[in-house]
């Protein structure tokens, strides 16, 4: 049965044949829980170990690699075979890890399902285990309790419940028994309902339960969370077309060479070796090895900006995120209840912890503080004002709080006014009391200075606007109380709502003068003396109102999914600049919407308010059809299905859920909203270090490819062998390429916007760039070969020395040429890492063509100092036409920069 708020509560009870009093009988019981089963979550088959590590072999890339170690392996070429294994052996494990960490979610899931719960079973309280429980089952509820299921409440004694883990709210929701009109109201507007997973804050109870296991709300997150597939990152779906790109080439490539060289007359083993060393030169063997390495640092990177990484090749995927959908409470708020406007009768006072000691407390805001911190039962934790911690509910913690930074200490005060009798907050009146004695020293508060001399007590009362004014009498203004007028009745309802409309929870404070505490047995709330009224909201995040420029100004479009109220997420989005527009749809009406409509209202809305988990992934989906990348920030349980289909999943470190980090791809270790724009500048960065990489490998591996193929027409049969072709691939190419894996950030970064989510990693301008840098290697090493082959040398190996030295050399300047836009190309402080790789790759390069015995190895021979001077001046060639060529195009690009 659904609809179960819309339902009296002996309605529910006769629908699910149970008692209040008594509650099922064992036998009952017993029948149901074989009827519907465990009230447990149920985790669907995932992938297994074995299946993960399978397909970490089966991506183009790697399979290329695998073939060229088996053919090197047939060949008896060890060497070749052993370097290549260990790539791909690298690869293979950090994907699985990275992996199989992410299965864990519905673990994190489970986790949050109660031990025990206390039930009515025949008539007695007893204690069960909560996988027992079943539809009919009366529990019993007190503060601290963990709700065990969905139930309806058949009792309540000022019972509050925290539901921002499942609803977004961040505040505690009153709770009561009635049953509520609407069939389509939205999940944390269902005050009679209690949801498995959250949390009893305040009161007492009693629930029906309704649903149990996979049929409660947190059980259809759980079946979400399993129906969302495993989705690629764009940096893999681009590696995967250009793997595949380049094995189509390679094959070609290799075919063409065997075919000119047996038509040419040479032997077919010998060609057929030949062919592979060609088929090794266009492949970029160390490709994989160096866009895991530079993922895994540029991840180091974001931990020291607070920003931990789960899955490496998110890393890059920031770069491309083109609309951040962010949850409100936690996320772009403090998650804190906190006094934001003093609401007297004749003046609105901007109240700020900052702004705290400017405020005329004697005169102007005294009495309402004082009384805001009297009539409450919360306390705060000792400790410095920046640590203070609320014990009790958020509300009234944000009254202390008020209190506490102008300058009121709760224990001062009570003992200077003792409680001595109270009348508690009830969902009937909307109001709560309490006595206080007002002692000699009392008398001296600025606050009481107008109390008449003659009264002992004062009751001070707190409770919602419109419920104070029905008993009010008279206003205090200016330090004393005037008769209330319609005037002034009007005008404060008008602060009130204004007040409301600003997305704040707004609660009146009034008082007046006793002879007694219990007023010879007369009504306490009654001619009261209204003073003024408290303005409470869950503030933004003090760095998110930049962060959110810097996103604009990066092309990248913030969007609010909250499940709070839509008054409340307005007012939030407008301070922080999301939007201007006070429209903001709710899940509500999203359900009424069909797939073109809700397109046109995500394309102009970017304010989501009182939405579903459903209504989240709709979103996240709806965007993602549009061909958005999306970032989906959050920290809830709720939040876990839409964080886990995103492109990438943001979970907050330090209030978010297990289940939501378990979901998400990153954890901002601070909670901090700006920490994402950290960490979308870091992805740009990583991307712009793999495009070098991969403009440098291909247009190096371009330019073997022509010298190989085109060797035969300078008489030279195999210009390069496999392991020169594979050390210049590996470690010359790979250990430069690192370095470039590290360049820091250029001016421009993020008032670029983000590359298109369809652009191919080679786009015109880098196909261009690899053909002209490809074709130049060639003909230097042609040129080279040529002059050292017919200087009579056809029986050493300096002409192969020379053309390995000279490719060597010429992939450096390249190399040097990429370094990021703004910087020295010969700075060594940008980039301490390239620098230590260049020194590393010039030794090896030199270790291999002088060391004996290693150079025998590769078949190469020392070469004259004249001879290393002309090959190196091939190096400072290439690099100062990379660098002018890079200096054009960054000019040429600022046309095209954001404003």
């Amino acid at each position: 049965m659904d609809n179960w708020h819309t339902r009296t509560t002996e309605e529910v009870l006769r629908e699910l044949t149970s008692s209040s009093a008594n509650g099922l009988t064992s036998t009952d019981a017993e029948e149901r829980l074989q009827q519907y089963g465990y009230n447990e979550l149920e985790e669907r088959g995932g992938k297994s170990a074995l299946r993960m590590l399978w397909e970490q072999f089966t991506q183009t890339m790697v399979l290329i690699l695998i073939v060229a170690a088996v053919i090197s392996g047939f060949l008896g070429k060890e060497v070749e075979t052993i370097a290549i294994v260990a790539i791909v052996v690298l690869f293979a494990v950090l994907g699985f890890v990275q992996e199989f960490r992410a299965e864990k979610a519905m673990a994190a899931l489970k986790s949050m399902v109660v031990p025990t719960v206390r039930v009515r079973r025949d008539g007695a309280v007893k204690e069960i285990s909560a996988k027992e429980l079943v539809p009919g089952d009366v529990v019993l509820l007190e503060a601290g309790n963990v709700i065990p299921a969905d139930m309806r409440i058949l009792e309540s004694a000022n019972l509050r419940v925290q539901e921002a883990a499942l609803t977004g709210e961040s505040e505690a929701v009153e709770k009561s028994t009635e049953a509520l009109p609407s069939p389509e109201m939205p999940l944390g507007d269902r005050t009679n309902m209690l949801y498995l997973g959250t949390n009893v804050a305040y009161g007492r109870g009693a629930a029906a339960v309704v649903e149990t296991g996979m049929k409660t709300e947190l059980g259809k997150i759980a079946n979400l969370l399993q129906d969302v597939g495993d989705k690629q990152t764009p940096l893999q779906k681009k590696l995967d077309q250009l793997g595949k790109i380049l094995a189509i080439l390679g094959f070609a490539a290799a075919a063409l060479m065997l075919v000119i060289g047996v038509l040419g007359g040479e032997e077919l083993d010998e060609m057929f070796l030949t062919a592979v060393s060609l088929a090794v030169a266009v492949v970029p063997e160390g490709l994989p090895a160096v866009v895991t390495i530079t993922l895994a640092i540029g991840a180091q990177r974001m931990l020291k900006r607070h920003a931990l990484m789960r899955k490496l090749p998110a890393v890059e995927t920031l770069g491309a995120v083109t609309i951040i959908c962010s949850d409100k409470t936690g996320t772009l708020t403090e998650n804190r209840m906190t006094v934001t406007t003093i609401g007297l009768p004749d003046e609105l006072i901007d109240f700020k912890p900052e702004h705290a000691e400017t405020i005329d407390v004697p005169h102007k805001a005294a009495l309402a503080l004082t009384i805001g911190m009297l009539c409450n039962d919360s306390v705060l934790k000792t400790g410095t004002e920046e640590s203070l911690q609320v014990i009790g509910d958020p509300t009234e913690g944000a009254l202390l709080l008020a209190a506490q930074q102008a300058g009121y200490r709760k224990e001062e005060l009570e003992q200077q006014l003792p409680r001595v009798h109270e009348e508690p907050f009830d969902s009937t009146r909307k109001r709560m009391t309490t006595v206080h004695q007002i002692t000699p020293e009392a008398t001296k508060l600025a606050a009481l200075r107008n109390v008449k001399s003659d009264n002992n007590y004062i009751a001070c009362t707190k409770g919602a606007v419109d419920s104070l004014l029905k008993i009010t009498t008279n206003v205090w203004v200016d330090g004393a109380p005037e008769r209330i007028t319609a005037e002034w009745h009007e005008q404060l309802l008008e602060i009130n709502n204004q007040m409301a409309q600003n997305g704040m929870r707004v609660l009146g404070l009034a008082f007046r003068e006793l002879q007694e505490p219990h007023n010879n047995g007369n009504a306490l709330e009654e001619d009261l003396t209204f003073v003024g009224m408290m303005g409470i909201i869950d503030p933004p995040r003090a760095a998110v109102k930049a962060a959110v420029a810097t996103c604009r100004t990066a092309g990248i479009r913030p969007i609010m999914i909250t499940g709070d109220h839509p008054l409340t997420a307005a007012a939030i989005a407008r301070e922080l600049n999301i939007t201007q527009s006070s429209e903001a749809v709710t899940g509500e009406m999203l359900n009424k919407f069909s797939e073109d409509e809700l397109a046109d209202v995500i394309a102009r809305v970017s304010i989501f308010a009182r939405v579903s988990p459903e209504d989240k992934l709709r979103i996240v989906e709806m965007l993602q059809k549009k061909g958005e990348v999306v970032a989906m920030t959050g920290d809830g349980v709720n939040d876990s299905p839409a964080l886990k289909t995103a492109n990438i999943g943001v979970a907050m470190g330090i209030t978010g859920t297990d289940v939501a980090k378990e979901a998400s791809d990153m954890v901002l270790l601070d909670d901090n909203f700006a920490t994402i724009v950290a960490a979308v500048e870091e992805g740009r960065v990583i991307y712009d270090n793999l495009l070098r990489f991969i403009k440098f490998s291909l247009g190096g591996n371009l330019g073997k490819v022509l010298t190989m193929l085109c060797a035969p027409l300078i008489g030279i049969t195999v210009a390069l062998s496999p392991l020169q072709l594979l050390w210049l691939n590996l470690l010359t190419d790979g250990l430069m390429g690192l370095g470039l894996g590290t360049e820091p950030a250029e001016a421009d970064t993020m008032k670029r916007p983000p590359r298109a989510p369809d652009q191919s990693v080679l786009t015109k301008t880098e196909v261009i760039y690899v053909s002209w840098t490809g074709t130049v290697i060639a003909i230097v090493t042609l040129l080279i070969g040529s002059y050292y082959l017919s200087a009579g040398n056809e029986q050493s190996t300096a002409w192969q020395t020379m053309i390995f030295a000279t490719i060597g050399f010429m992939q450096m300047g390249n190399a040097f040429g990429l370094r990021a836009y703004g910087y020295s190309p010969l700075s060594i402080r940008s980039n301490k890492l390239f620098f230590i790789m260049a020194t590393l790759t010039l030794i090896l390069q030199l270790a291999v063509i002088y060391v004996p015995g290693v150079n025998n190895i590769f078949d190469l021979q020392p070469l004259e100092i004249k001879d290393l001077a002309i090959a190196f001046g091939t190096g400072i060639l290439m690099f100062a036409l990379v660098f002018l060529e890079n200096t054009f195009n960054r000019k040429s690009r600022k046309e095209t920069t954001i404003a």
